[in-house]
């Protein structure tokens, strides 16, 4: 019987996504550089609405991303991406 299926006489059954965590703190987990497409960082900044990074993080960006080391996941992703990538240009900075 699968998950989704409603028990006998329970009804319908409901899938409920569950609601990404959304990081304002600071932690010792965080401690990385995630690669963001450079348009969602702009847009970021101006509306204070949270990122999607590559390997799936979402927060709201708010220090010096190159004072950190790149998150492993990230890159490993990007790299896989090859040359037809949708970030054109990597971590989602100042390189064009």
């Amino acid at each position: 019987m699968s998950t989704l299926e409603p028990e006998r006489g329970a009804g319908t059954g409901t899938l409920v996504e569950p609601t990404p965590q959304v990081s304002h703190g600071d932690g010792d987990h965080e401690r990385y550089a995630h690669y963001v497409q450079k348009d969602k960082i702009m847009e970021s900044a101006l509306s204070g609405s949270p990122v999607v990074a590559l390997c799936g993080k979402v927060w709201v960006p708010g220090r010096d991303p190159k004072k950190y080391p790149v998150c492993p996941m990230c890159k490993e992703i990007f790299e896989g991406m090859g040359a037809g990538g949708d970030d054109k240009g990597g971590k989602g900075g100042d390189k064009k």
